[in-house]
């Protein structure tokens, strides 16, 4: 079996919620979640430049390190943002997670549920993020999920899904999940 690699999907579809590639044209809904006050205190500062960001995503356009994903809902709404990086062997790492104020109910688990989904439809088995310190709402969402702390540094916690622990959260929230990820490449 080939090692398990980022490959950019059209679409990948939830049961409420759709993921899309994100494109130069969503730079502004991507600055106004990270520069939002409530919503960026636990992120990595950005520049408030839309040019800046608009680069940014030119240049990711052209990278197959990282998938960056637009949430939305099924009708095409922009409802938050996640994206997948630093993969490390069958491991994958996501974080940029954020979520709108209009995001449905139940877009925190099923927006993670298509994630760990996904990332298995193209090979990953693993699953590596951090935390803030913190953070303790999404702290406690993850451990829910069932991952393990398996470091803490100064200002963030580090943590691990292993395959099992993944599987058992798809097949815990199922409701949210019905019918799998559908992925269109």
């Amino acid at each position: 079996m080939s090692a398990p690699r980022y490959v950019k999907p059209k679409a990948v579809r939830g049961h409420k919620l759709m993921f899309r590639d994100a494109t130069v044209d969503d730079a502004e809904f991507i600055l106004s979640l990270r520069t939002d006050e409530t919503k960026n205190r636990y992120l990595s500062a950005t520049s408030s430049d839309v040019q800046q960001q608009r680069d940014w995503l030119t240049r990711y356009a052209a990278d197959d390190s990282q998938i960056y994903f637009i949430i939305c809902t099924l009708d095409g709404q922009p409802v938050g943002t996640v994206r997948l990086y630093d993969q490390q062997g069958d491991s994958f790492c996501w974080g940029s997670w954020i979520k709108s104020d209009d995001a449905p109910s139940g877009f925190g688990v099923e927006s993670a549920l298509i994630i760990y989904d996904f990332a298995l439809q193209l090979g990953f088995t693993r699953s590596h993020f951090q935390v803030s310190k913190g953070n303790d709402g999404v702290i406690s969402f993850h451990l829910r999920f069932g991952a393990v702390q398996v470091a803490e540094l100064e200002t963030e916690y580090h943590y691990e899904m292993s395959h099992d622990a993944i599987l058992g959260a798809l097949a815990q929230y199922r409701k949210f999940l019905p019918d799998g990820a559908k992925v269109a490449f």
